[in-house]
């Protein structure tokens, strides 16, 4: 196999380096799964390694399908003869074989989430736990999580004694596991968990695999997790023919587990390892790859590595500030219809990428608006969320009551003891007397079989809702919202609650509310009846029938989402600090870090063009903020980037004040004060300021002391200002030092430079 004229000088060092521990560092659209292939193919085809040998481990089985079948394009049929597999299914195949040692069946049951939730609640029930101090899911999330960091349940019990909501999981944890045993059953995370636990005390078996397997490949190392990264270990033999491959500027799944230093470490597990960078970058122009090279050298957890392009410089970057979310909005949809015809380009060229999902929700508007076919990749369109379709039940609910399908689907939302078996006894009551449900459960005294307990929380919804049909005339449709919020507990539920995914929902509900305020600014009938039909028209025929047109859409999503796509234009929107990056970020360093990595990330999802908008004001919750620009954007050098539209002087007034000096800014401790009335404040304030509409430019070019705004103190140093107020007619701020925490200042006395 000519490898030489087939790859790049790097790619093809990677490939032929067979024996011995391998760490290749794979950029962004460097070729890696080329690279992998072929290493496969001359391992095989040149040196005669039998494929039984080898063993390839992805992260999903679409990179597994993917690579099997580029290397049986290029060996034949040979290659069914190895595993090339994710790390749940290769750790089934050996369970399969070998888990009778560890007292298990071999044809052990896999649970999905549906059989673990019953056996949690059945675990609940047993050890007396009510559902309303914990849920299955915070349970299941915390159990996920102990088997990820290799933490059995005698262990996990041992280290939360002490912790009185710990201490009930880990009760529940011991009698899930052994009635998992009980059951001859594994969950997803005991294919690994078990697979480490049977190698590490069998000998006999992992000497097995030691001689089956003599060549170890393992894609996307930098995502790994602590259960994942020991299975690696332990199969491993002491010839250590290890290869793994990735990128530690890619790492960004922290959040479910993926430890980047397992990436990091590599030449320190493996003394001798050779590294091979693969840094031409197949995919962008230069311009964008200088761009996400400024970004990414400003963290300190990284190997040093720059891509490089043999492609021209293309366009600079494109800044545009606007003054309004929806202006942002508006923006990308005017630049879009204004490149497609320039250019001769497809809807399907184009990609919209946030940091969180609830940011899509203007851009849908917008986009119908103008015309503009869309698809939401890796989530669901904003008014399909069920959050969402919750609070659009008990609206439309209290608009129409006849609506039983509203009523079914939030009667017992949040938990109200009103179970499906009740719900279907009203059911039964309201057609034997041919009325809407609502109109039954008025009479609820009269449904038979309804228990004492049944009939109070029915009443209890009653009055609730009746409460919201007297004053939906009376409210505007917001400020109803805001009270089906706060009424029925729905929010305090989500913000009070431990599951993960219910941060973001947090945010939706916010965005919600948002949009309520919005309808209410434009339009002319401000009724909740013109609310919910607006959003009806809105959301509905919105995918196209014919399948070409469906392909033909311009790609919104996460950033996460985006990992592993490129477009030829991407807009990276809502770029603002306080957004992108995170609140939290600014007071950990480990989350700026993982937040610069995701906006490399973003940034090279981009091939010719790449747009970066942030805005001046925003809608969250129903108040206008603003937010100063991303820190990111000031890494990016001066002659990368070009302001496009809007009020260019402004933005570079507003991007010079921003600029900053990294890393060195983000001190993990320095950015929180340790004053206890000053750390007790909101994070949110300390990045924003509340404005009224127009009023927020006007402010902040009336002076130079605004949010966001870099400073230099003569005894602290430098510094963000963080908030503004007044008293006793002095101008306060507070400002966020490096290395001194918060202080609040004077202005007018303080020895400060703007900056």
């Amino acid at each position: 196999m000519d490898l030489e004229n087939l790859l790049n000088k790097e790619q093809c060092e990677a490939a032929i380096t067979v024996d011995g521990p391998l760490l290749i560092l794979a950029g962004a659209g460097s070729g890696k799964t080329r690279v992998l292939t072929y290493r496969i193919a001359h391992m095989i085809q040149d040196l005669n390694i039998y494929p039984s040998q080898i063993l390839a481990i992805t992260f999903t089985n679409k990179a597994a399908g993917e690579m099997k079948d580029r290397v049986r394009a290029l060996v034949g049929n040979i290659a069914d003869n190895m595993w090339i597999s994710t790390f749940h299914s290769s750790c089934v195949r050996i369970l399969r074989r070998e888990i009778d040692k560890l007292g298990y069946n071999k044809n052990f049951t896999i649970y999905d989430s549906y059989d673990q939730k019953s056996l949690i609640k059945q675990c609940m029930k047993e050890l007396q736990i009510n559902e309303k101090d914990l849920t299955d899911s915070e349970i299941l999330n915390k159990i996920s999580n102990a088997k990820n960091e290799l933490i059995s349940p005698e262990i996990y019990k041992k280290e939360n004694e002490h912790d009185f909501r710990k201490n009930k999981i880990a009760d529940i944890y011991v009698l899930y596991q052994k009635k998992l045993k009980g059951n001859n059953a594994l969950d997803f995370d005991d294919l690994i968990f078990k697979a480490v636990e049977l190698l590490k005390n069998n000998k006999d078996v992992l000497d097995f695999y030691h001689k089956k397997f003599r060549y170890i490949m393992v894609d996307e190392y930098q995502d790994t997790n602590k259960a994942q990264y020991m299975l690696i270990k332990l199969l491993v033999d002491e010839k250590e023919n290890i290869c793994v491959v990735g990128d530690d500027d890619q790492c960004i799944y922290a959040w479910r587990g993926a430890d980047v230093t397992n990436i990091l470490d590599f030449e320190s597990d493996y003394p001798g390892a050779k590294v091979v960078k693969l840094e031409q970058n197949y995919r962008s122009y230069g311009n964008i790859l200088t761009a996400a090279n400024e970004v990414i050298r400003n963290n300190s957890q990284r190997k040093d590595k720059a891509l490089r392009t043999e492609k021209e410089s293309g366009d600079k970057i494109n800044l545009y500030r606007a003054f309004s979310d929806r202006d942002e909005a508006n923006f990308v949809a005017s630049q879009i219809k204004e490149i497609m015809k320039e250019e001769n380009k497809s809807f399907k060229d184009f990609a919209i990428l946030y940091r969180m999902n609830s940011q899509s929700r203007i851009f849908e508007e917008s986009f119908r608006k103008s015309l503009i076919p869309y698809r939401i990749v890796g989530g669901l369109k904003f008014y399909d969320r069920k959050e969402i379709k919750d609070i659009m039940a008990y609206l439309k609910l209290m608009n129409n009551p006849l609506d039983d399908i509203a009523l079914k689907r939030i009667i017992n939302v949040p938990k109200r003891n009103i179970g499906d078996a009740t719900i279907q006894k009203i059911q039964e009551f309201a057609t034997d007397i041919d009325q809407c449900m609502y109109s039954a459960i008025l009479d609820v005294e009269f449904i038979p079989s309804l228990t004492t307990r049944n009939t109070s929380s029915i009443n209890k919804f009653v009055s609730l809702m009746n409460s919201f049909m007297a004053k939906k005339d009376e409210i505007t449709v917001s400020e109803l919202i805001k009270s089906i919020l706060s009424d029925t507990g729905y929010l305090k539920q989500l913000e009070t609650s431990k599951e993960p995914e219910d941060e973001s929902r947090v945010e939706n509900i916010k965005e919600l509310v948002s949009d309520a305020v919005e309808f209410e600014r434009t339009s002319e009938d401000k009724s909740l009846l013109a609310f919910l039909e607006g959003v009806s028209l809105g959301s509905s025929g919105e995918n196209p029938e014919n399948p070409d047109e469906i392909v033909d859409t311009v790609a919104m999503m996460t950033v996460h989402s985006a990992k592993g796509l490129e477009f030829p234009v991407v807009f990276m929107v809502g770029m603002e600090n306080g957004i992108f990056p995170g609140m939290s970020s600014f007071n950990n360093f480990t989350e700026m870090e993982e937040s610069r990595r995701l906006c490399y990330v973003a940034i090279t999802r981009a091939e010719e063009k790449l747009y970066i908008t942030s805005a001046e004001s925003r809608m969250v919750f129903g108040r206008t903020v603003g937010y100063a620009p991303s820190d990111f954007i000031s890494e990016i050098s001066e002659g990368l980037k070009e302001i496009i539209g809007g009020n260019k002087n402004r933005t570079v007034q507003v991007l010079k004040r921003n600029k900053i000096k990294a890393p060195q800014k983000y001190n993990p401790h320095g950015l929180m004060s340790s004053n206890a009335e000053e750390s007790n404040t909101n994070t949110q304030e300390y990045l924003s300021v509340t404005t009224q509409g127009s009023n927020l430019q006007q402010q902040s070019m009336k002076s130079e002391a605004t949010i966001g705004r870099k400073v230099k103190h003569g005894k602290f140093g430098i510094g963000t200002i963080v908030s503004i107020s007044s008293s006793n007619g002095d101008t306060l701020i507070s400002i966020a030092f490096d290395n001194m925490g918060i202080k609040k200042l004077v202005l007018d006395k303080a020895p400060i430079e703007m900056l």
